[in-house]
């Protein structure tokens, strides 16, 4: 038995190490919004200065400046679009945006997290800004999930990041693999999504950083270590038994639909 289990909100080596400018990115319904939060206030509690940009214009019901209280309540500060909260969709991006940038690189210990939408719309945003993210060293993570349609398999997935790319004026530089059902996640959905974004890490010869795990209990202010007969730690013993697989990232589901908030 692995006693040495991952505490919830405990960051794996490479998502730790990240470059002060990080972008995640993802195709509509991967959960790139919730692992960004997870990141941002995770990354906060590990000491690092945090700023989350919610870039995310193409989905009003899924974006990071929804879940402020918990971003800031963390200790990360927040930079969303004049119109987030609102049913618009105009794409805002403020000058703050790029000051960000340079103070993220001008305090290397600090970390920036751009949110910002995989579909058209949002990587056409990102791309507005994506000459001055391209000044610098960066991390652009492509987050992929093999539960959501148009991406159930590698080549799906695979298939999709170069119009991302295109459209957002930037390369990717990694995978995470959100590959998960909520609080309906078994070891047989981990499984297959273990196998789905080493499929899709050898299509993009790309690293996969981490494999997440959600969280099934209530969200706690301070984290809490996982139990040794807990369902996130049989789900995390899942996938450190593969060999050479990425670590597991054990995730708190903060975005949950409004039918689910009610």
């Amino acid at each position: 038995m692995n006693d040495q289990l991952p505490a919830l909100g405990a960051l794996p080596p490479a998502l730790s190490a990240l470059p002060a400018v990080t972008v995640v990115c993802g195709h509509y319904g991967v959960g790139k919004t919730n692992f960004s939060i997870n990141l941002a206030i995770d990354a906060a509690r590990a000491g690092r200065a945090v700023t989350l940009i919610d870039m995310d214009v193409v989905n009003p019901y899924f974006r990071s400046s929804d879940y402020a209280q918990d971003i800031e309540g963390a200790g990360a500060s927040l930079i969303a679009p004049d119109y987030a909260g609102t049913s618009l969709d105009t794409p805002v991006l403020s000058g703050a945006i790029e000051a960000a940038i340079d103070d993220a690189w001008a305090h290397p210990d600090r970390l920036l997290v751009i949110d910002a939408g995989g579909d058209d719309v949002g990587a056409t945003a990102l791309g507005r800004v994506s000459a001055h993210i391209a000044q610098g060293p960066y991390a652009f993570l492509y987050v992929v999930n093999g539960c959501r349609e148009q991406t159930r398999t590698p080549q799906e997935a695979a298939e999709l990041l170069p119009d991302i790319e295109r459209q957002a004026r930037l390369r990717a530089t990694a995978i995470v693999n959100n590959t998960h059902l909520a609080r309906y996640t078994d070891a047989a959905v981990i499984e297959r999504g273990v196998d789905f974004a080493e499929g899709v890490g050898r299509l993009l010869d790309m690293p996969i950083l981490a494999h997440t795990v959600p969280h099934f209990g209530p969200i706690t202010q301070n984290g809490a270590t996982l139990a040794a007969d807990s369902e996130e730690a049989a789900l995390v013993r899942t996938i450190s038994a593969r060999p050479a697989a990425a670590p597991a990232y054990v995730v708190q589901l903060y975005v949950r639909t409004p039918w689910d908030r009610a």
